[in-house]
């Protein structure tokens, strides 16, 4: 073969190569063009508004620059709504956290063996996850309920309390209600992430640990830890995406009361944006909830990326 035949057809391989590569382009656009309508426009549209003073039912529509987010930081009720949204957040993912290690744990373990035992413990475990978060709120509403709620028939019954509580009314007791039946509702996604990650984990590391000696804590420390910790990673970037942007659970409960003390950042963009219909006051508190979602999963990822360095 001479040399300029040679390179004839390496010229038509890489000419191959380059047309495949823009198949593969052209084959991904629409996924491109569809993610860029469903997400990247409408975030678009609100960074945008919330540039502006939009109040319709005066006719005002004018650019006003940052003037928006100079608000908020004078705004007590925006960093109120700020200190109860990171509150629920850390309190609901550290629970969903720790019960879905528990419950993944324990399906692994079940699944060494078979029968309907692990299949209606997989129901039951999914089952709150599969309600949708309305039901599930409205449902929690009716546990809670102060005079026939089965919650205070129970701890009456138990002896810990001594009369009538009233979870939903009281500022003290309220957010925490939110985050039980938050906590109850997503559990079960965790749970069913970390039990995947179990999955992967080559069981000769166990079997090695067991011959030097090593117990289960030590096994749990050692081995599945590490090895789950880019789950567990993922697991906090979900729920604390969906924590921090929770609307609806909060909302069915309790309104946002009593008072403004349930009141995340959601629940307050919501009320002016469609009670008081300020709409570019709104877009900026929204773009604030998104920011602060965006830098607590930054951070997570830098502990992941941490965790990776150090460990190799």
């Amino acid at each position: 073969m001479t040399d300029q035949s040679f390179r004839e057809m390496k010229k038509g391989s890489r000419t191959i190569h380059l047309s495949e590569r823009a198949w593969g382009y052209l084959f991904a656009s629409p996924a491109f063009i569809l993610v860029s309508l469903v997400a990247l426009a409408p975030i678009t549209a609100a960074l945008w508004l919330s540039l502006r003073q939009q109040l319709p039912i005066f006719g005002v529509d004018e650019f006003v620059g940052v003037r928006n987010y100079l608000q908020l930081l004078g705004d007590d009720r925006f960093w109120a709504a700020c200190w109860t949204t990171l509150y629920f957040t850390v309190l609901s993912v550290s629970a969903e956290l720790l019960l879905g290690f528990g419950f993944a744990l324990l399906l692994n373990r079940l699944s060494n063996g078979a029968g309907w035992g692990l299949r209606w413990a997989h129901v039951m475990i999914i089952l709150p996850w599969a309600i949708p978060t309305v039901v599930s709120a409205q449902i929690w509403a009716w546990l809670y309920q102060p005079d026939y709620g089965l919650l205070n028939y129970l701890l009456y019954a138990a002896g810990i309390t001594g009369g009538r509580i009233d979870w939903l009314a009281d500022p003290d007791w309220s957010i925490h209600a939110a985050v039980v039946m938050d906590v109850w509702k997503t559990t079960p996604f965790a749970a069913l992430l970390l039990l995947a990650g179990l999955k992967t984990v080559p069981q000769e590391l166990y079997a090695a640990a067991r011959v030097d000696g090593a117990g289960p804590w030590q096994q749990f420390r050692r081995i599945t830890l590490p090895l789950l910790m880019p789950v567990v990673v993922i697991v906090l970037i979900f729920r604390t995406m969906d924590a921090v942007r929770v609307f609806d659970a909060v909302f069915v409960l309790t309104g946002g009361g009593p008072g403004n003390s349930t009141e995340t950042l959601s629940i307050y963009a919501y009320k002016t944006l469609f009670q008081t219909l300020q709409f570019g006051y709104g877009s900026a508190l929204a773009t604030a909830m998104f920011l602060l979602a965006a830098m607590l999963s930054l951070l997570y990822l830098v502990l992941l990326r941490r965790h990776v360095q150090e460990s190799t």
